[in-house]
């Protein structure tokens, strides 16, 4: 596996483009940004030395019942320099149809969500956050569905993918590894 993170930074390196969208792609998760909930903007940089997780979210969909154990995921290993970031997307079925206070008050509400949860984003297609398009850069593959899973490593980089099926407790062993 890092033959191949590796075989991926070196042509983000080379060539630094989204193959679907010609656009520049970031060299590295810490220069990008997004909005949180709260309408702030939040360097990624702010988590480096972290593993982190993040997930395209959604509150009208069959896997919204994931929240509760991404929580408990991040309940479990916050301390031990961990975090999940959550990107509430609109573009399967129009499962998060509701504002960034909706998004908020439903997550806190039903699932008592304490990670950071950011503005809506588009995870395909044209307008695709620079996020997921680094993502998608260094782990290539179309984003299927919601609650879909990056792992990156303390580094920052992309290490692996995992489809909406893929319950949060089924990745605590991929986490702890990485926590090491």
């Amino acid at each position: 596996m890092k033959q191949l993170i590796l075989i991926s930074m070196i042509t983000l390196f080379l060539f630094g483009k989204s193959k679907a969208q010609d656009v520049p792609v970031a060299a590295s998760f810490y220069e990008l940004s997004a909005i949180s909930l709260q309408g702030k903007e939040v360097s990624m940089g702010d988590y480096k030395g972290k593993v982190v997780l993040i997930v395209n979210t959604a509150s009208k969909c069959g896997f919204t019942s994931q929240y509760a154990g991404l929580e408990e995921l991040y309940k479990k290993y916050k301390d031990q320099d961990f975090v999940i970031l959550g990107f509430p997307c609109n573009q399967f079925l129009k499962q998060e149809p509701g504002s960034a206070s909706d998004i908020q008050e439903f997550c806190q509400i039903n699932y008592g969500v304490t990670f950071p949860m950011f503005d809506k984003i588009d995870v395909n297609g044209n307008n695709t956050h620079p996020i997921y398009l680094y993502l998608k850069h260094v782990l290539p593959g179309k984003i299927t569905w919601n609650f879909n899973k990056f792992l990156l490593d303390k580094n920052g980089i992309p290490v692996k993918r995992y489809e909406s099926k893929k319950l949060p407790v089924d990745l605590e062993s991929d986490i702890e590894e990485l926590l090491k």
